[in-house]
């Protein structure tokens, strides 16, 4: 028996549903265990449904996951206090890589039509760069020198996040790179 919608189902309820059964089967058993049909049986509605909400299929509700992941993100490197924004950020960075592996695969590494760094950059992602670019244009530098700068520190924090994923890093060295990392940025 193919599973169905209820039959007043919200079309936006029913999206966050197929969005969170998609990071929870990813978190669970990996991004290769996320396909249409698993979903659909996951949250008992049916295929077409949810072609429906996603006509783009799997990489659809994958790009929404991604953009909701930034949106996680960027409330996870917004430091309430302000004491120190640039360790605030390279240590709430990580910590969430680590945290959601799957969900951080899927922001970074998942085919998606999604453009970074342009005009038609959704506007989920460009607040996800504020905080780098706030952190890394303390002092007096040019808007295009602090762009660069944060790209260079969103590059790096990324490069650690996944070497230490794969247990690239030697994490007894943790604290040193981080303070090494964030040395290089203060001035």
């Amino acid at each position: 028996m193919t599973p169905s919608t209820p039959p007043r189902a919200d079309p936006a309820e029913r999206s966050r549903a197929i969005v969170d059964a998609a990071r929870r089967v990813a978190e669970t058993e990996g991004w290769s265990a996320v396909t249409v049909r698993r979903l659909a049986a996951e949250i008992g509605f049916s295929q077409p449904i949810l072609y429906r909400n996603f006509p783009g299929g799997r990489d659809e509700i994958v790009e929404q996951v991604m953009i909701a992941g930034f949106v996680a993100m960027t409330d996870e490197l917004v430091d309430p206090v302000e004491a120190d924004p640039l360790e605030h950020l390279v240590r709430a960075y990580l910590a969430f890589a680590r945290a959601h592996p799957a969900l951080y695969e899927a922001m970074f590494e998942a085919r998606t039509r999604i453009v970074f760094a342009a005009e038609q950059t959704p506007a989920q992602l460009r607040a996800a760069f504020e905080p780098f670019l706030r952190a890394a244009s303390m002092g007096e530098v040019d808007e295009r020198t602090a762009v660069v700068r944060a790209e260079l520190l969103w590059s790096m924090l990324h490069g650690v996040a996944r070497l230490s994923a794969s247990e690239r890093l030697d994490p007894a060295l943790e604290q040193a790179r981080l303070g090494a990392i964030i040395a290089l940025f203060v001035s």
